[in-house]
């Protein structure tokens, strides 16, 4: 039922949290998690900025979601990390659309308050149109 899981992260606390939830899901249906990891296109081109070279800037993008891949580590599921560019909503919809996955796991907040408040939240563009259910963890 669930054995391709997509676990939309960005390392902030309810990400974290998104985790456990996705592996419970993975181990309870021996399925795989793919994370997915979405640098917005402002980030990125400060990060070239201000970083000497791309082994740098990809280190320093790993280490936001560190929490998560520890967590994934110490268990048995199966995963893959991603990391894409563009808005998050819309990137994370693309890609949970594209590869078919069972489910969507995501976190009720991110990092970017003042994007939440103005835009609406990357959580629920992604329930909105995702073709899949979605979890949305507090």
């Amino acid at each position: 039922m669930f054995s391709n899981i997509l676990l939309a992260t960005d390392g902030s606390e309810h990400s974290v949290r998104s985790t456990n939830y996705a592996l419970e899901l993975a181990e309870k249906f021996d399925g795989k998690i793919e994370v997915l990891y979405v640098v917005d296109g402002d980030k990125s081109k400060s990060d070239v900025l201000h970083h000497a070279n791309k082994f740098e800037v990809e280190k320093k993008r790993k280490e936001k979601i560190k929490s998560v891949e520890d967590l994934l580590k110490a268990s048995d599921v199966e995963y893959d990390i991603n990391i894409l560019h563009g808005e998050a909503g819309p990137t994370i919809v693309s890609f949970a659309n594209e590869n078919e996955f069972d489910c969507v796991v995501i976190g009720s907040r991110g990092l970017n308050n003042l994007q939440t408040f103005i835009l609406g939240s990357v959580s629920h563009k992604v329930a909105k149109r995702a073709d899949c259910p979605v979890l949305i963890v507090k």
